[in-house]
């Protein structure tokens, strides 16, 4: 979580997220919800373009959607609204 939200260090955090982003598992991006959830307003920037950037990038990801439908009923409230933040950067990318 420390990668995901560096205060120090915001290409650390945008990498990070595109490197999990890239993952696409259900467990990757929980990460970045959890991040999402706990972030200020500068790293949600950051989280996002992490994000933006791996879903644009040649080759393609794994579908961050379907990882976000199924934290939509993740236990933990913070999962569920980074998943809902994450699912629409993502429809906002397919623009």
């Amino acid at each position: 979580m420390g990668l995901l939200l560096d205060v120090e260090d915001t290409a650390v955090t945008r990498q990070t997220a595109e490197a999990l982003a890239r993952v696409g598992t259900v467990a990757a991006i929980r990460l970045i919800a959890l991040a999402v959830a706990e972030a200020d307003d500068n790293q949600a920037d950051w989280l996002q373009t992490g994000v933006h950037d791996a879903l644009v990038g040649l080759g393609g990801v794994p579908d961050v959607a379907a990882a976000c439908g199924k934290l939509a009923r993740d236990p933990e409230e913070a999962v569920r609204q980074g998943a809902a933040d994450i699912s629409a950067w993502s429809d906002d990318t397919r623009c």
